[in-house]
């Protein structure tokens, strides 16, 4: 499988994985001057880059671990979803959880991408459901650790 990446910008750095069986490919910042986002807040980081996903595939953006445990930096999305249709440039919404400023710089491995095999049901409306051993039961339905 490949996946075809478009520079939209010369500066722009290609994702890499950061070991041979890394699931993820980092994400970078491509940008003409450093963000700083105040805590609380969040910026749309660009990446300067295209994807052409394959059909039946989809890429997901996760924050990455360093960052969200370090300092706070995740995603104001928690999961960005990229559908394989779409060729516009991939940004990053970016926010600080963090008490103190941080600062992104070009090239800073900013988020991860996974990109995943996804089912395109057709959407069927029914009056019944088949019966399971848990039913209805929701939130804490099944235990709770600890407990």
């Amino acid at each position: 499988m490949q996946l075809l990446v478009k520079r939209l910008q010369k500066e722009a750095i290609l994702p890499v994985r950061a070991t041979e069986e890394s699931a993820g490919l980092d994400l970078c910042a491509c940008l003409e001057k450093p963000v700083t986002i105040l805590p609380g807040e969040t910026a749309r980081i660009p990446t300067g880059l295209a994807l052409g996903l394959q059909l039946g595939t989809a890429g997901f953006v996760y924050p990455r671990s360093g960052l969200s445990t370090r300092f706070g930096i995740s995603l104001a999305n928690c999961v960005g979803v990229i559908d394989s249709d779409y060729r516009g440039e991939v940004q990053v919404p970016v926010v600080n959880r963090s008490a103190e400023a941080y600062t992104i710089r070009h090239g800073d491995r900013i988020a991860q991408l996974v990109v995943a095999p996804v089912f395109l049901p057709e959407v069927c409306e029914t009056d019944t459901l088949d019966e399971t051993e848990r039913g209805e039961g929701g939130f804490g339905s099944t235990g709770y650790r600890n407990q």
